[in-house]
């Protein structure tokens, strides 16, 4: 007795509602992320071969520009009002001041994140002059800060 081999029926699937979700979500994904907030003031950064991370939060970050203009910048969870519930949101908060009121400045953001233990950065262009850093530096002395990092860009060694 011979046994008849059954007939394979294909199967065809069609995938383009599959990849109509995943550009959707692609598209949502990439217009609501933010990889890196927007900086107000740009510098240029001086190179230096170390490379140290930095935290992803509790950063007090202290700019000086080239023309010497100093700003402090934080962000602070600020409470909003949607639809009766109160919701804790991100705000961040960017204030120009002079070299001798900065460890003021830094204080006051350290009361205001309610980090005591807040990471302090120095972004200082390389066009910037020394006398600003080091009346900076001698701020942030008097006014105990004595742990901040210095940002760098990284150098590279081009042959």
């Amino acid at each position: 007795m011979k046994i008849k081999k059954k007939r394979r029926i294909s199967i065809n699937l069609d995938m383009t509602p599959m990849v109509d979700i995943a550009f959707l979500l692609l598209i949502f994904y990439m217009a609501t992320t933010q990889f890196k907030p927007p900086e107000k003031k740009s510098v240029i950064l001086p190179s230096s071969h170390s490379m140290v991370s930095l935290p992803d939060k509790d950063v007090i970050n202290v700019t000086v520009t080239a023309e010497d203009s100093i700003f402090v910048d934080y962000i602070i969870k600020e409470r909003v009002l949607i639809d009766g519930k109160e919701i804790s949101m991100p705000k961040r908060v960017y204030e120009e001041t002079t070299s001798g009121q900065v460890g003021h400045y830094i204080n006051a953001a350290r009361i205001s994140t309610r980090s005591i233990n807040a990471f302090l950065v120095i972004k200082a262009d390389k066009e910037s002059s020394f006398g600003t850093m080091e009346k900076i530096m001698k701020t942030l002395q008097e006014q105990k800060l004595n742990r901040f990092q210095i940002i760098t860009s990284i150098e590279t060694d081009e042959l």
